[in-house]
């Protein structure tokens, strides 16, 4: 609003000192940081003691035994509205609202929300501590990833230009690009040839039929990631502060490569595509990271509120979609190399224990899954919930790690991961 308001200030010709400061992408991306830490910090409490008073607590997590004997009875959930709103305001207040990158990122951010919220509102309100039918969340996920797959496909205002180029003619820096165009190429890490165009896959089709196979796989391609990648966040909050910090470091970097993607110099720099407009990409990941942040203020060890799915879903898909916007969803399986291993750890596990019921026995691969449990859960705990059942990798007792540990080494892995990210914009 504060955008559209100076935006038409300016064109009117009224003169407002300062009001060209909304203009530049690296004030409107500090300044949608700092409200959205501000709002999740200042409604944060008075949201946990609502929630107390009205004992809305995830009650999956309290017949949960730690073998340090923590305890989280009583712990509010559903924070994830704090950080759903904390991302929200600032988007509308210093977001264009016309960019189409701006309103994808919306869009995601209310529809899983509103499959999260439901989620925990049936575990909540219901008793029913399976929640949502998975269906239905998988179906809200299939959805949303068609609604961005077709607008990618479809919306005027998704271009590239594929090859940038800068370079000092008179003493005037000139920059040099390729036409605008519709394209299904996309950043692929390593290689020095980076750019991959689904299409050439489909070279087989025909000139023309190709580029419409491109286009269908493209759909596909971004169903499956909104889908994986909102479960694996979903799977990683587990742990007080775990999915929060991951996705907050993963969301910089986001907003790094939105940056570097939607500035002609930088992008002709790196020798990657540039991407017109999302730069709104670089404003929305801000004060995603900024909500995060003032979460955690909450969230950290010993937490006061839970994200439950209404938070997990939706920073998974925030990222995935992101990702999509600016052609680097082929990073995110280095980017989200936490949220990977965990979901891969839970689908090895089922895999591994229906094998064993078809021969008679109870077998897992580890104690406990999604992967980061199985670092603080001990074989007695193993026994009393599944009897008889024996541990593939069942490590050592003694070396049980408390969950602050387990969380901080994941934050350091993912910090790792996003460095390494970075640099494959340069190791090819």
């Amino acid at each position: 609003m504060l955008y559209s308001l100076f935006e038409y200030l300016n064109n009117a010709g009224i003169d407002i000192p300062g009001g060209g400061m909304v203009r530049y992408v690296t004030f409107r991306a500090i300044f949608a940081m700092v409200v959205s830490i501000f709002i999740a910090i200042a409604i944060g409490s008075r949201f946990i003691d609502m929630l107390k008073r009205r004992n809305i607590s995830e009650t999956q997590r309290d017949t949960k035994l730690d073998p340090f004997g923590v305890e989280k009875k009583g712990v509010p959930t559903m924070g994830g509205l704090i950080i759903i709103l904390s991302i929200i305001v600032p988007c509308l207040l210093i977001g264009d609202l016309s960019n189409v990158y701006m309103l994808l990122m919306l869009i995601t951010t209310v529809i899983l929300g509103v499959i999260g919220f439901a989620d925990d509102y049936i575990k909540t309100f219901r008793g029913n501590k399976d929640g949502l039918n998975g269906w239905f969340k998988v179906a809200g996920q299939v959805i949303l990833g068609l609604i961005v797959g077709l607008t990618l496909r479809y919306s005027p205002q998704v271009v590239i230009n594929e090859k940038v180029e800068t370079r000092i003619e008179n003493n005037t820096e000139v920059v040099i690009k390729t036409p605008d165009v519709k394209s299904t190429r996309t950043t692929i890490p390593f290689f020095k040839n980076h750019n991959l165009n689904y299409a050439d896959a489909f070279n087989w089709l025909g000139e023309k039929n190709k580029y419409k196979a491109g286009w269908i796989f493209f759909v596909l391609l971004t169903v499956f990631v909104v889908t994986a990648v909102s479960n694996g966040s979903n799977l990683n909050d587990g742990m007080d502060g775990m999915a929060a910090g991951n996705s907050a470091i993963i969301g910089l970097t986001l907003g790094v490569l939105a940056y570097v993607s939607s500035n002609v110099v930088t992008a002709g720099h790196f020798d990657l595509m540039y991407i017109p407009g999302s730069q709104e990409v670089v404003v929305y990941m801000s004060a995603f990271v900024g909500a995060l942040i003032g979460f955690l203020w909450y969230n950290s060890y010993p937490a006061q509120i839970f994200m439950g799915d209404t938070g997990s879903l939706t920073i998974g898909g925030i990222i995935a979609v992101a990702a999509l916007c600016i052609h680097k969803e082929l990073l995110l399986p280095i980017l989200c190399g936490v949220f990977l291993v965990e979901g891969v750890s839970v689908i090895c596990q089922r895999f591994y224990y229906k094998l064993g019921k078809r021969k008679g026995v109870r077998q897992r691969l580890w104690k406990r899954t999604p992967i980061h449990d199985h670092f603080r859960t001990s074989m007695a705990q193993v026994q009393k919930n599944d009897p008889g059942s024996t541990v593939r990798f069942p490590g050592n007792d003694n070396k049980l790690q408390f969950e602050t540990k387990i969380t901080l080494r994941s934050w350091i892995i993912s910090i790792g991961l996003a460095a390494l990210t970075i640099l494959t914009l340069k190791i090819r």
